[in-house]
């Protein structure tokens, strides 16, 4: 009993990191076990697609990294965090930035997914906002999947306070504003479907579902990722507010907080005894820091990295 109230002093004073798993050795080589994760992890992202007018690089030409931390398969039926939003005014054509929590699980041998997020893509909008977006996919290996209402799937709620492909303003200015948005993903225990909410307003808004048969039953992985796509022949954008972590200024660095799990009767809870594993595959050019708890903020992580980054 004296140690569990020294533990709990010393995370009411200070930092407390949180129990996790590492995936990444120090030679930056990714461990046995999570290489077929992150190869499947990388196609969670939507595929680069061709749109009416515009001819976009195949998936095969593309480069696409991490900073994730995950859980274990298990029973698991949805999340919450906060997140913050940074733009990337200097990204260039055919290049993707972003933040996104997301459901994953087997179903007859395939890996399905449904994910919400937020990134910058000018292949989709023609533009540098930040907006919302939404994507899921019955067979992340062999199904491009469907981005935002691009195919039937994601039904947005009447008068939803985001609707996927909206604009999101204002962005995170480095050192001077600190910008969020709250999203919750989890299975509803009345429908069955995958409902999404934001939090972060007056009152939570409820955005739309996703089908409820996808990833009916667990076990299921939940994810919190930063990530970047680009093509092979250049450098990679920024992630993030566009610098490595730093842990002391929420103004300088994107981060995930007050990170929430949902138990089967869609209540919230902390994810103080679930083992997370950290996934980064390129961490000489994005990194991420532990999963600790502030008293402020929760369970949370900060992420990101310079853009420049090559292969």
């Amino acid at each position: 009993m004296g140690y569990l109230v020294k533990v709990i002093l010393l995370c009411f004073y200070a930092s407390c990191y949180f129990t996790s798993v590492e995936s990444i050795d120090a030679a930056r080589n990714v461990q046995t076990q999570d290489k077929l994760f992150l190869h499947n992890a990388t196609r969670w992202r939507p595929r680069p697609i061709h749109l009416a007018g515009r001819q976009i690089q195949s998936e095969e030409d593309s480069v696409q990294h991490l900073a994730m931390w995950r859980t274990e398969p298990g029973k698991f039926y949805g999340l919450r965090a906060e997140i913050s939003i940074w733009g990337s005014p200097d990204q260039q054509d055919n290049q993707e930035s972003g933040a996104s929590i997301l459901v994953t699980c087997e179903q007859d041998g395939r890996v399905a997914s449904v994910q919400a997020g937020f990134d910058v893509t000018t292949y989709l909008h023609d533009n540098r906002d930040v907006r919302f977006f939404t994507y899921w996919t019955r067979d992340v290996k062999n199904s491009p999947g469907c981005y935002n209402l691009k195919c039937p799937g994601f039904v947005p709620a009447n008068g939803a306070a985001l609707v996927p492909g909206q604009a999101v303003a204002p962005p995170s200015v480095y050192g001077e504003q600190n910008h969020y948005v709250t999203i919750s993903l989890n299975k509803d225990p009345n429908s069955g479907d995958w409902v999404v909410y934001r939090h972060d307003l007056e009152t939570p808004s409820f955005l739309g579902q996703f089908p409820g048969d996808i990833c009916p039953s667990t076990p299921r992985t939940l994810a919190l990722t930063g990530f970047v796509s680009y093509p092979k022949s250049a450098q990679g954008p920024p992630m993030g507010s566009g610098h490595f972590p730093d842990d002391q200024d929420d103004k300088k660095t994107a981060y995930f907080k007050h990170i929430k799990l949902y138990d089967a009767k869609g209540n919230t809870v902390d994810p103080i005894t679930t083992p997370m594993v950290r996934v980064v595959d390129r961490p000489d050019c994005y990194g991420e820091t532990q999963v600790i708890v502030k008293i402020k903020s929760g369970y949370m992580f900060y992420y990101g990295g310079p853009p420049g980054c090559r292969g």
